[in-house]
């Protein structure tokens, strides 16, 4: 049996095995309120500290952030919640060091500039927390994810990363009827961030959402932080949301891998031109040369044998979409057209609109919490990351998505910085699992409970 077969049959294997009921899973663990804590209350954090303070098993004992515009809006959120005021970390940007040192704590939620959140993780785990949550990305350089690994193996700490789009209402009904068979084996996946971010990564605070072509010290919100990265870096910067829901669908670090990556970009073209649009040809910043290619396309090979491709597109006039499309030897899933096809079952050659199917598959965790998750950011998958990630919490558990799963899916992006540097050379990727991804079994969306 070569390696592609005997990982093919192990990944089926574990698939295949039996949900236990929560009940059986998770008896006696007896933890009625979790203390958790806030890096990071902007307009991301504050989507998560909205969750958080609807629920009766969370005590927030402390927040920070630097900003005291955020911090006025998180204060005046916590005060019309009822909830007791947590303890206010602010002044420098090193503050978060004193949060961490609060009495009792068990968890932190970290929701703050990418740059950040390898040493806060760290920081988190040795101050002594064994739950880290964080706001995807997990570092910038390839090191950093392997720093942020070791420092959860050799602490035997849980971190999670929040990429919520693993949780979108289609994509879990998509990933329960890639598990029951119905498209087969699965051969080849696609998915992106494809999204126009270009009033996002302008913003001059003035309208909060747009309307200014101003970023760094001049920007407000993610323009002070986000937009930088445009200037100096030429990957996929952000392929979570794309990678995440798609590698749960062929198991990837339990029972699969990814082998290798290679990265194209275009020529750099849409931020320039917004610039000139919104700003004139002598803005001051019509002058910056952004390195980011306009879209940029990363092909990965997987050990069992599939492909995936991924695209980065938030430079350039677009609607949204993930582009999402799962397909197997029967049929496949595609959400840019929103549809299903089904070999024997879908007219020939037609397409059958995904709601049909969808329906049907619905997966267990919408149907029991769909109602909970009503309202909540994202159409409702903000509700279930931030619940697996308290549950998990509460009950002592793994987290469903962990250390291996946040440093595979974020590691893409200096990969395919490598890749475009030399030429689009295909490189190795990692194993941050040491080997252990041939043995482990998959456990997202199998519990039913979280």
């Amino acid at each position: 049996m070569n390696r592609r077969e005997f990982v093919k049959n192990s990944s089926l294997t574990a698939a295949a095995a039996t949900v236990l009921p929560g009940s059986t899973l998770f008896a006696g663990t007896g933890v009625d309120k979790v203390k958790v804590a806030m890096i990071g209350v902007g307009l991301r954090g504050q989507n998560h500290l909205s969750l958080l303070l609807k629920r009766a098993d969370v005590e927030l004992v402390a927040i920070c952030d630097v900003d005291e515009r955020m911090l006025t809006v998180a204060k005046a959120m916590i005060a019309k919640s009822g909830k007791p005021m947590p303890r206010i970390f602010t002044g420098d940007d090193y503050s978060w060091k004193k949060l961490l040192e609060t009495k009792g704590l068990q968890t932190v939620v970290i929701s703050t500039p990418w740059e950040w959140h390898k040493e806060m993780i760290i920081g988190s785990i040795e101050s002594g927390l064994k739950y880290v949550a964080s706001e995807v990305m997990l570092g910038i350089t390839l090191q950093d994810h392997w720093d942020v690994v070791y420092a959860a193996e050799q602490h035997g700490a849980q971190v999670m990363m929040l990429e919520n789009v693993c949780y979108r209402r289609d994509v879990m009904a998509t990933l329960n009827m890639v598990r029951q068979g119905v498209f087969g084996e699965i051969i080849h996946l696609q998915g992106g961030y494809q999204h126009d971010l270009r009033e996002v990564k302008f913003n001059d605070g003035i309208k909060p959402y747009g309307g200014g072509v101003e970023f760094n010290e001049k920007g407000f919100s993610e323009a002070r932080w986000r937009t930088n990265h445009a200037v100096h870096r030429n990957g996929d910067l952000y392929p979570t949301h794309g990678i995440g829901p798609i590698a749960n669908c062929i198991n990837i670090n339990r029972g699969n891998k990814f082998l290798k990556l290679n990265s194209f970009a275009t020529k750099s073209r849409g931020l320039h031109n917004y610039i000139l649009e919104k700003g004139g040809e002598h803005h001051p910043n019509a002058k910056v040369n952004f390195r980011l290619g306009d879209i940029v396309t990363t092909t990965i090979d997987c050990a069992n044998g599939e492909t995936i491709i991924l695209q980065h597109d938030t430079n350039l006039p677009r609607p949204y979409s993930l582009g999402f499309r799962v397909q197997g030897t029967k049929g496949l899933w595609m959400d840019l057209n929103k549809s299903v096809y089904v070999e024997g079952i879908s007219k020939p050659h037609q397409w059958d609109h995904q709601d049909q199917w969808l329906d049907k598959y619905d997966h267990p965790l919408w149907k029991k919490y769909g109602n909970d998750a009503s309202g909540a950011g994202h159409g409702g998958m903000d509700f279930f990351v931030i619940h697996a990630f308290i549950e998990a919490v509460k009950r002592n558990e793994p987290t469903p998505l962990d250390v291996y799963d946040a440093a595979s899916w974020s590691a893409i992006t200096p990969l395919s910085e490598k890749s475009i540097e030399m030429g689009n050379e295909t490189i190795e990727f990692p194993d941050f699992t040491s080997g252990k991804w041939m043995l482990r079994k998959p456990i997202f969306g199998l519990n039913n409970e979280y």
